[in-house]
Protein backbone atom coordinates (compact mmCIF):
# COMPACT_ATOMS: atom_id res chain seq x y z
CA UNK A 1 0.00 0.00 0.00
CA UNK A 2 1.26 3.44 -0.95
CA UNK A 3 -0.18 6.72 0.33
CA UNK A 4 0.60 10.39 -0.06
CA UNK A 5 -0.82 13.19 2.10
CA UNK A 6 -1.91 16.51 0.63
CA UNK A 7 -3.04 19.59 2.59
CA UNK A 8 -6.08 21.00 0.81
CA UNK A 9 -6.88 23.63 3.47
CA UNK A 10 -6.21 24.16 7.19
CA UNK A 11 -9.10 21.76 7.95
CA UNK A 12 -9.03 19.43 4.93
CA UNK A 13 -6.53 16.69 4.08
CA UNK A 14 -6.47 14.41 1.02
CA UNK A 15 -4.78 11.02 0.99
CA UNK A 16 -3.93 9.57 -2.41
CA UNK A 17 -3.97 5.86 -1.70
CA UNK A 18 -2.87 2.90 -3.84
CA UNK A 19 -4.10 -0.60 -2.99
CA UNK A 20 -1.51 -2.94 -4.47
CA UNK A 21 -2.45 -5.72 -6.88
CA UNK A 22 -1.08 -8.45 -4.59
CA UNK A 23 -3.50 -7.53 -1.78
CA UNK A 24 -6.36 -7.41 -4.26
CA UNK A 25 -5.46 -10.81 -5.72
CA UNK A 26 -5.34 -12.43 -2.30
CA UNK A 27 -8.72 -10.98 -1.24
CA UNK A 28 -10.21 -11.83 -4.65
CA UNK A 29 -9.20 -15.48 -4.28
CA UNK A 30 -10.62 -15.85 -0.75
CA UNK A 31 -13.95 -14.20 -1.55
CA UNK A 32 -14.29 -16.13 -4.80
CA UNK A 33 -13.92 -19.41 -2.88
CA UNK A 34 -16.57 -18.31 -0.39
CA UNK A 35 -18.97 -17.60 -3.24
CA UNK A 36 -18.18 -21.02 -4.76
CA UNK A 37 -19.29 -22.78 -1.58
CA UNK A 38 -22.68 -21.06 -1.53
CA UNK A 39 -23.39 -20.67 -5.24
CA UNK A 40 -26.51 -22.26 -6.80
CA UNK A 41 -25.82 -22.42 -10.54
CA UNK A 42 -27.94 -24.50 -12.91
CA UNK A 43 -26.09 -27.59 -14.12
CA UNK A 44 -23.82 -27.82 -11.08
CA UNK A 45 -24.26 -29.16 -7.57
CA UNK A 46 -24.16 -26.52 -4.86
CA UNK A 47 -20.54 -25.77 -3.99
CA UNK A 48 -19.09 -27.59 -7.02
CA UNK A 49 -19.39 -24.98 -9.77
CA UNK A 50 -16.07 -23.99 -11.39
CA UNK A 51 -14.57 -20.86 -9.83
CA UNK A 52 -14.37 -19.11 -13.23
CA UNK A 53 -18.11 -19.68 -13.77
CA UNK A 54 -18.89 -18.33 -10.27
CA UNK A 55 -16.71 -15.28 -10.87
CA UNK A 56 -18.50 -14.56 -14.12
CA UNK A 57 -21.97 -15.08 -12.58
CA UNK A 58 -21.28 -13.00 -9.45
CA UNK A 59 -18.80 -10.51 -10.91
CA UNK A 60 -20.24 -7.33 -9.36
CA UNK A 61 -21.03 -8.94 -6.00
CA UNK A 62 -17.47 -10.27 -5.64
CA UNK A 63 -16.04 -6.91 -6.68
CA UNK A 64 -18.11 -5.09 -4.02
CA UNK A 65 -17.06 -7.51 -1.28
CA UNK A 66 -13.37 -7.26 -2.20
CA UNK A 67 -13.53 -3.47 -1.99
CA UNK A 68 -15.55 -3.57 1.25
CA UNK A 69 -12.95 -5.90 2.73
CA UNK A 70 -9.83 -3.98 1.70
CA UNK A 71 -10.76 -0.29 1.46
CA UNK A 72 -11.72 0.40 5.12
CA UNK A 73 -8.65 -1.48 6.34
CA UNK A 74 -6.27 0.37 4.01
CA UNK A 75 -7.90 3.76 4.69
CA UNK A 76 -7.60 3.27 8.47
CA UNK A 77 -3.95 2.27 8.08
CA UNK A 78 -3.21 5.36 5.95
CA UNK A 79 -4.92 7.70 8.42
CA UNK A 80 -2.88 6.14 11.24
CA UNK A 81 0.31 6.34 9.17
CA UNK A 82 -0.09 10.10 8.66
CA UNK A 83 -1.14 10.76 12.26
CA UNK A 84 -4.53 12.24 11.35
CA UNK A 85 -7.46 12.55 13.76
CA UNK A 86 -10.60 12.80 11.60
CA UNK A 87 -13.54 14.83 12.91
CA UNK A 88 -16.01 12.80 10.82
CA UNK A 89 -16.17 9.76 8.57
CA UNK A 90 -13.68 10.05 5.68
CA UNK A 91 -15.11 10.63 2.19
CA UNK A 92 -13.81 8.14 -0.41
CA UNK A 93 -13.54 8.41 -4.16
CA UNK A 94 -12.28 5.62 -6.43
CA UNK A 95 -11.16 6.62 -9.89
CA UNK A 96 -13.24 5.05 -12.69
CA UNK A 97 -14.94 2.74 -10.18
CA UNK A 98 -17.13 1.09 -12.88
CA UNK A 99 -14.08 -0.28 -14.69
CA UNK A 100 -11.94 -1.10 -11.66
CA UNK A 101 -10.54 -4.64 -11.67
CA UNK A 102 -10.08 -6.40 -8.34
CA UNK A 103 -8.65 -9.70 -9.63
CA UNK A 104 -5.08 -8.57 -8.97
CA UNK A 105 -4.26 -7.58 -12.52
CA UNK A 106 -3.77 -3.94 -11.53
CA UNK A 107 -3.59 -1.57 -8.56
CA UNK A 108 -6.62 0.41 -7.41
CA UNK A 109 -6.28 4.16 -6.88
CA UNK A 110 -8.52 6.08 -4.49
CA UNK A 111 -8.69 9.47 -2.83
CA UNK A 112 -9.60 9.90 0.83
CA UNK A 113 -10.84 13.29 2.06
CA UNK A 114 -10.47 13.84 5.80
CA UNK A 115 -11.57 16.81 7.92
CA UNK A 116 -9.27 17.63 10.84
CA UNK A 117 -8.77 20.30 13.46
CA UNK A 118 -6.66 23.19 12.15
CA UNK A 119 -3.45 24.30 13.75
CA UNK A 120 -4.62 27.04 16.11
CA UNK A 121 -1.93 29.67 16.74
CA UNK A 122 -1.38 30.88 20.29
CA UNK A 123 -4.39 33.17 20.85
CA UNK A 124 -3.86 36.90 21.33
CA UNK A 125 -5.95 37.52 24.42
CA UNK A 126 -3.99 39.64 26.87
CA UNK A 127 -4.71 43.33 27.12
CA UNK A 128 -8.10 43.30 25.38
CA UNK A 129 -9.64 46.75 25.87
CA UNK A 130 -13.06 46.40 27.49
CA UNK A 131 -15.51 48.90 28.95
CA UNK A 132 -17.72 47.91 31.87
CA UNK A 133 -21.02 49.79 31.88
CA UNK A 134 -23.53 49.59 34.71
CA UNK A 135 -27.10 50.62 34.01
CA UNK A 136 -28.23 53.18 36.62
CA UNK A 137 -31.40 52.37 38.53
CA UNK A 138 -34.17 54.84 37.78
CA UNK A 139 -36.82 55.71 40.37
CA UNK A 140 -39.50 54.69 37.86
CA UNK A 141 -38.24 51.09 37.93
CA UNK A 142 -38.77 50.97 41.69
CA UNK A 143 -42.23 52.49 41.41
CA UNK A 144 -43.14 50.00 38.67
CA UNK A 145 -42.16 47.11 40.93
CA UNK A 146 -44.21 48.54 43.78
CA UNK A 147 -47.19 49.14 41.47
CA UNK A 148 -46.98 45.57 40.21
CA UNK A 149 -46.80 44.24 43.75
CA UNK A 150 -49.69 46.32 45.02
CA UNK A 151 -51.78 45.28 42.02
CA UNK A 152 -51.12 41.66 42.96
CA UNK A 153 -52.71 42.46 46.32
CA UNK A 154 -55.81 43.87 44.63
CA UNK A 155 -59.13 42.17 45.36
CA UNK A 156 -62.37 42.13 43.41
CA UNK A 157 -65.17 43.67 45.49
CA UNK A 158 -68.69 42.92 44.12
CA UNK A 159 -70.79 45.98 43.25
CA UNK A 160 -74.29 46.16 44.66
CA UNK A 161 -77.47 47.84 43.50
CA UNK A 162 -76.35 48.70 39.97
CA UNK A 163 -75.37 47.25 36.61
CA UNK A 164 -71.80 47.14 35.28
CA UNK A 165 -70.13 50.30 34.00
CA UNK A 166 -66.74 51.26 32.59
CA UNK A 167 -64.02 50.67 35.13
CA UNK A 168 -65.74 47.55 36.52
CA UNK A 169 -64.40 44.04 36.07
CA UNK A 170 -66.85 41.48 34.72
CA UNK A 171 -66.18 37.78 35.26
CA UNK A 172 -67.94 35.57 32.72
CA UNK A 173 -67.95 32.20 31.03
CA UNK A 174 -67.62 32.76 27.30
CA UNK A 175 -68.35 30.70 24.20
CA UNK A 176 -67.76 31.97 20.68
CA UNK A 177 -68.55 30.53 17.24
CA UNK A 178 -67.13 31.75 13.94
CA UNK A 179 -69.75 33.33 11.67
CA UNK A 180 -68.07 32.05 8.49
CA UNK A 181 -67.37 28.57 9.88
CA UNK A 182 -70.01 27.47 12.43
CA UNK A 183 -68.60 23.91 12.52
CA UNK A 184 -65.13 25.06 13.61
CA UNK A 185 -64.01 24.38 17.17
CA UNK A 186 -65.66 27.05 19.34
CA UNK A 187 -63.77 29.57 21.47
CA UNK A 188 -64.35 28.80 25.15
CA UNK A 189 -63.17 30.54 28.31
CA UNK A 190 -64.21 30.06 31.91
CA UNK A 191 -63.97 32.76 34.57
CA UNK A 192 -62.69 35.24 32.02
CA UNK A 193 -61.90 38.62 33.63
CA UNK A 194 -62.85 41.59 31.45
CA UNK A 195 -61.98 45.06 32.73
CA UNK A 196 -64.48 47.29 30.97
CA UNK A 197 -62.85 50.22 29.20
CA UNK A 198 -59.33 48.80 29.45
CA UNK A 199 -57.34 49.76 26.35
CA UNK A 200 -56.04 46.18 26.08
CA UNK A 201 -59.59 44.85 25.76
CA UNK A 202 -61.32 44.77 22.37
CA UNK A 203 -63.73 47.74 22.46
CA UNK A 204 -66.71 45.60 21.41
CA UNK A 205 -66.49 43.67 24.69
CA UNK A 206 -66.77 46.86 26.71
CA UNK A 207 -69.69 48.14 24.63
CA UNK A 208 -71.63 44.88 25.04
CA UNK A 209 -70.82 44.09 28.66
CA UNK A 210 -71.65 47.52 30.08
CA UNK A 211 -75.05 47.32 31.80
CA UNK A 212 -74.99 43.64 32.82
CA UNK A 213 -75.58 42.12 36.24
CA UNK A 214 -74.71 38.84 37.93
CA UNK A 215 -76.45 35.81 36.32
CA UNK A 216 -77.30 37.77 33.16
CA UNK A 217 -76.79 36.08 29.79
CA UNK A 218 -75.66 38.23 26.90
CA UNK A 219 -75.18 37.49 23.21
CA UNK A 220 -73.19 39.77 20.94
CA UNK A 221 -71.08 39.75 17.80
CA UNK A 222 -67.50 41.00 17.43
CA UNK A 223 -65.90 41.72 14.03
CA UNK A 224 -62.12 41.71 14.48
CA UNK A 225 -59.98 43.98 12.28
CA UNK A 226 -57.63 42.48 9.69
CA UNK A 227 -54.60 43.61 11.70
CA UNK A 228 -55.82 42.15 15.01
CA UNK A 229 -53.00 40.91 17.25
CA UNK A 230 -54.23 37.28 17.21
CA UNK A 231 -53.84 35.72 13.73
CA UNK A 232 -56.58 33.20 14.55
CA UNK A 233 -59.09 36.04 15.03
CA UNK A 234 -57.82 38.65 12.58
CA UNK A 235 -60.52 39.53 10.04
CA UNK A 236 -62.99 37.09 11.64
CA UNK A 237 -66.53 37.67 12.90
CA UNK A 238 -67.41 35.79 16.09
CA UNK A 239 -70.80 35.34 17.78
CA UNK A 240 -70.36 35.25 21.58
CA UNK A 241 -72.56 33.98 24.38
CA UNK A 242 -71.58 35.28 27.81
CA UNK A 243 -72.82 33.98 31.18
CA UNK A 244 -72.13 36.73 33.75
CA UNK A 245 -70.84 35.26 37.02
CA UNK A 246 -70.01 38.47 38.88
CA UNK A 247 -69.49 42.21 38.53
CA UNK A 248 -67.04 44.02 40.76
CA UNK A 249 -64.43 46.70 41.25
CA UNK A 250 -60.77 45.91 41.74
CA UNK A 251 -59.68 47.60 44.95
CA UNK A 252 -55.98 47.94 45.70
CA UNK A 253 -54.48 48.54 49.14
CA UNK A 254 -53.43 52.06 50.05
CA UNK A 255 -49.76 52.71 49.38
CA UNK A 256 -48.38 53.52 52.83
CA UNK A 257 -46.12 52.26 55.62
CA UNK A 258 -48.78 49.91 56.96
CA UNK A 259 -49.03 48.10 53.62
CA UNK A 260 -45.24 47.72 53.38
CA UNK A 261 -45.03 46.27 56.90
CA UNK A 262 -48.04 43.98 56.22
CA UNK A 263 -46.11 42.27 53.43
CA UNK A 264 -44.29 40.48 56.29
CA UNK A 265 -40.97 40.49 54.42
CA UNK A 266 -38.98 42.50 56.91
CA UNK A 267 -39.76 45.99 55.61
CA UNK A 268 -40.06 48.62 58.35
CA UNK A 269 -41.70 51.27 56.17
CA UNK A 270 -42.46 52.25 52.59
CA UNK A 271 -39.16 54.13 52.46
CA UNK A 272 -37.36 50.99 53.67
CA UNK A 273 -39.10 48.96 50.93
CA UNK A 274 -37.95 51.45 48.28
CA UNK A 275 -34.38 51.41 49.62
CA UNK A 276 -34.15 47.62 49.60
CA UNK A 277 -35.68 47.38 46.14
CA UNK A 278 -33.08 49.87 44.91
CA UNK A 279 -30.30 47.81 46.49
CA UNK A 280 -31.62 44.65 44.81
CA UNK A 281 -31.88 46.38 41.41
CA UNK A 282 -28.39 47.85 41.75
CA UNK A 283 -27.00 44.41 42.58
CA UNK A 284 -28.78 43.00 39.53
CA UNK A 285 -27.37 45.83 37.38
CA UNK A 286 -23.86 44.97 38.57
CA UNK A 287 -24.40 41.29 37.66
CA UNK A 288 -25.72 42.28 34.24
CA UNK A 289 -22.69 44.53 33.69
CA UNK A 290 -20.37 41.63 34.54
CA UNK A 291 -22.25 39.32 32.16
CA UNK A 292 -22.01 41.86 29.33
CA UNK A 293 -18.32 42.32 30.08
CA UNK A 294 -17.73 38.57 29.73
CA UNK A 295 -19.70 38.43 26.49
CA UNK A 296 -17.78 41.40 25.09
CA UNK A 297 -14.49 39.79 26.09
CA UNK A 298 -15.39 36.62 24.16
CA UNK A 299 -16.51 38.72 21.18
CA UNK A 300 -13.18 40.61 21.16
CA UNK A 301 -11.27 37.32 21.50
CA UNK A 302 -13.08 35.91 18.46
CA UNK A 303 -12.59 39.13 16.50
CA UNK A 304 -8.84 39.22 17.08
CA UNK A 305 -8.08 35.54 16.40
CA UNK A 306 -9.03 34.36 12.91
CA UNK A 307 -8.78 30.73 11.84
CA UNK A 308 -10.74 28.27 9.73
CA UNK A 309 -13.39 26.36 11.68
CA UNK A 310 -14.09 22.73 10.66
CA UNK A 311 -17.42 22.45 8.89
CA UNK A 312 -18.33 19.27 10.80
CA UNK A 313 -18.24 21.10 14.13
CA UNK A 314 -20.31 23.96 12.73
CA UNK A 315 -22.92 21.54 11.34
CA UNK A 316 -23.18 19.66 14.64
CA UNK A 317 -23.68 22.84 16.65
CA UNK A 318 -26.14 24.26 14.11
CA UNK A 319 -28.23 21.10 14.40
CA UNK A 320 -28.18 21.39 18.18
CA UNK A 321 -29.36 25.00 17.97
CA UNK A 322 -32.06 24.10 15.46
CA UNK A 323 -33.29 21.21 17.65
CA UNK A 324 -33.48 23.53 20.65
CA UNK A 325 -35.37 26.06 18.55
CA UNK A 326 -37.82 23.37 17.39
CA UNK A 327 -38.42 22.22 20.97
CA UNK A 328 -39.09 25.81 22.00
CA UNK A 329 -41.63 26.19 19.18
CA UNK A 330 -43.37 22.97 20.25
CA UNK A 331 -43.58 24.18 23.84
CA UNK A 332 -45.25 27.32 22.52
CA UNK A 333 -47.89 25.17 20.83
CA UNK A 334 -46.56 25.38 17.25
CA UNK A 335 -47.28 22.36 15.03
CA UNK A 336 -43.89 21.70 13.41
CA UNK A 337 -45.55 19.80 10.55
CA UNK A 338 -47.16 23.06 9.46
CA UNK A 339 -43.96 25.12 9.51
CA UNK A 340 -42.92 26.13 5.99
CA UNK A 341 -39.69 24.74 4.56
CA UNK A 342 -38.46 28.25 3.66
CA UNK A 343 -38.76 29.29 7.30
CA UNK A 344 -36.75 26.25 8.46
CA UNK A 345 -34.04 26.93 5.87
CA UNK A 346 -33.83 30.59 6.89
CA UNK A 347 -33.66 29.61 10.58
CA UNK A 348 -30.93 27.06 9.87
CA UNK A 349 -28.93 29.65 7.94
CA UNK A 350 -29.03 31.91 10.99
CA UNK A 351 -28.15 28.97 13.24
CA UNK A 352 -25.04 28.26 11.17
CA UNK A 353 -23.75 31.80 11.72
CA UNK A 354 -24.28 31.47 15.47
CA UNK A 355 -22.86 27.93 15.44
CA UNK A 356 -19.61 29.05 13.83
CA UNK A 357 -19.27 31.77 16.45
CA UNK A 358 -20.00 29.28 19.25
CA UNK A 359 -17.43 26.76 18.01
CA UNK A 360 -14.77 29.41 17.39
CA UNK A 361 -15.28 30.84 20.87
CA UNK A 362 -15.15 27.40 22.51
CA UNK A 363 -11.88 26.50 20.75
CA UNK A 364 -10.26 29.81 21.69
CA UNK A 365 -11.37 29.58 25.31
CA UNK A 366 -9.89 26.09 25.46
CA UNK A 367 -6.56 27.54 24.32
CA UNK A 368 -6.81 30.41 26.80
CA UNK A 369 -7.44 27.86 29.55
CA UNK A 370 -4.32 25.95 28.47
CA UNK A 371 -2.21 29.13 28.40
CA UNK A 372 -3.44 30.16 31.85
CA UNK A 373 -3.02 26.68 33.33
CA UNK A 374 -6.70 26.42 34.22
CA UNK A 375 -7.58 23.25 36.15
CA UNK A 376 -10.77 22.00 37.73
CA UNK A 377 -10.44 20.20 41.05
CA UNK A 378 -12.71 17.39 42.22
CA UNK A 379 -13.88 19.58 45.09
CA UNK A 380 -15.09 22.18 42.59
CA UNK A 381 -17.12 19.56 40.71
CA UNK A 382 -18.61 18.39 44.03
CA UNK A 383 -19.51 21.97 44.94
CA UNK A 384 -21.25 22.48 41.60
CA UNK A 385 -23.22 19.25 42.03
CA UNK A 386 -24.18 20.42 45.53
CA UNK A 387 -25.56 23.67 44.12
CA UNK A 388 -27.56 21.80 41.50
CA UNK A 389 -28.88 19.35 44.09
CA UNK A 390 -30.00 22.23 46.28
CA UNK A 391 -31.74 23.90 43.33
CA UNK A 392 -33.58 20.72 42.33
CA UNK A 393 -34.14 19.72 45.98
CA UNK A 394 -32.34 16.41 45.71
CA UNK A 395 -29.61 14.70 47.68
CA UNK A 396 -26.15 15.57 46.38
CA UNK A 397 -25.06 11.91 46.47
CA UNK A 398 -28.05 10.86 44.34
CA UNK A 399 -27.38 13.62 41.82
CA UNK A 400 -23.70 12.70 41.58
CA UNK A 401 -24.64 9.05 40.99
CA UNK A 402 -27.00 10.12 38.22
CA UNK A 403 -24.26 12.16 36.52
CA UNK A 404 -21.79 9.28 36.86
CA UNK A 405 -24.28 6.85 35.29
CA UNK A 406 -25.08 9.17 32.39
CA UNK A 407 -21.52 10.36 31.83
CA UNK A 408 -22.38 13.91 32.84
CA UNK A 409 -19.43 14.58 35.15
CA UNK A 410 -17.23 15.43 32.16
CA UNK A 411 -19.79 18.03 31.03
CA UNK A 412 -19.78 19.66 34.48
CA UNK A 413 -15.98 19.71 34.49
CA UNK A 414 -15.88 21.21 30.97
CA UNK A 415 -18.41 23.90 31.92
CA UNK A 416 -16.40 24.83 35.00
CA UNK A 417 -13.20 24.96 32.97
CA UNK A 418 -14.84 27.23 30.39
CA UNK A 419 -16.14 29.47 33.16
CA UNK A 420 -12.66 29.76 34.69
CA UNK A 421 -11.12 30.41 31.27
CA UNK A 422 -13.54 33.33 30.76
CA UNK A 423 -12.61 34.69 34.20
CA UNK A 424 -8.93 34.45 33.22
CA UNK A 425 -9.67 36.19 29.91
CA UNK A 426 -11.37 39.11 31.68
CA UNK A 427 -8.62 39.26 34.32
CA UNK A 428 -6.02 39.61 31.55
CA UNK A 429 -7.96 42.41 29.82
CA UNK A 430 -7.72 46.19 30.31
CA UNK A 431 -11.10 47.01 31.83
CA UNK A 432 -12.29 50.57 32.30
CA UNK A 433 -15.58 51.86 33.68
CA UNK A 434 -17.73 53.86 31.29
CA UNK A 435 -21.13 55.56 31.23
CA UNK A 436 -24.20 53.50 30.50
CA UNK A 437 -25.05 53.05 26.82
CA UNK A 438 -28.26 51.36 25.72
CA UNK A 439 -27.07 48.74 23.24
CA UNK A 440 -30.50 48.74 21.60
CA UNK A 441 -30.03 52.40 20.66
CA UNK A 442 -27.50 53.65 18.06
CA UNK A 443 -24.30 55.24 19.29
CA UNK A 444 -24.52 59.06 19.48
CA UNK A 445 -22.07 59.45 16.61
CA UNK A 446 -23.98 56.94 14.45
CA UNK A 447 -27.33 58.51 15.29
CA UNK A 448 -25.98 61.97 14.42
CA UNK A 449 -24.53 60.69 11.14
CA UNK A 450 -27.84 59.03 10.30
CA UNK A 451 -29.78 62.20 11.13
CA UNK A 452 -27.70 64.53 8.92
CA UNK A 453 -28.92 63.22 5.54
CA UNK A 454 -32.50 63.22 6.87
CA UNK A 455 -32.22 66.88 7.84
CA UNK A 456 -30.62 67.71 4.49
CA UNK A 457 -33.39 65.93 2.61
CA UNK A 458 -36.02 67.70 4.67
CA UNK A 459 -34.43 71.09 3.92
CA UNK A 460 -34.43 70.41 0.15
CA UNK A 461 -37.90 68.88 -0.06
CA UNK A 462 -40.73 71.22 -1.19
CA UNK A 463 -43.27 72.05 1.49
CA UNK A 464 -46.52 70.11 1.24
CA UNK A 465 -49.81 72.03 1.33
CA UNK A 466 -51.58 71.74 4.66
CA UNK A 467 -54.90 69.96 4.75
CA UNK A 468 -57.47 69.41 7.49
CA UNK A 469 -58.73 65.91 8.27
CA UNK A 470 -61.37 64.69 10.64
CA UNK A 471 -60.60 61.51 12.61
CA UNK A 472 -63.09 58.70 12.49
CA UNK A 473 -64.89 57.93 15.74
CA UNK A 474 -62.71 55.84 18.02
CA UNK A 475 -59.67 56.16 15.77
CA UNK A 476 -56.45 57.19 17.48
Amino acid sequence: MKSQLKEVSPTQREINLTIDAASLKDAYGKISQRFVKGANIPGFRKGYAPVDVVRLRYKEEIKQEVLQLLVPEKVSAAILEHGLQPLSEPHLHIDDVENVKVNGSQDVELHVHVEVMPEIPEPQYKGLELVRRVKPVDDSEIEDLIARRINEEAALVPVEGRASQEGDTVIADLEGTFADDPDAEPITAEDLEVKLGDELIERSFTENLVGVKEDDEKEFTVSYPEDFSSPALAGKTVHYKAKIKSVGLMETPELNDEWAVALDEGYESLADLRAKLRADLEKLAESDADARLRNNAIAKLIEQNEFEVPNTLIENQARNLLNNFAQDLQQRGVDLNKVETNFIEMAYSQMRLQAERDVRGAILLERVGDAEGVKVETAEVDEEIGKMAEYYRQEAAEMRKMFETQGGLANIENNLRTRKAIEALVAAAKVTDGPWVDENQPEPEAAEAEEKPKKAAKAKAPAKPKKTTKKAAGEE
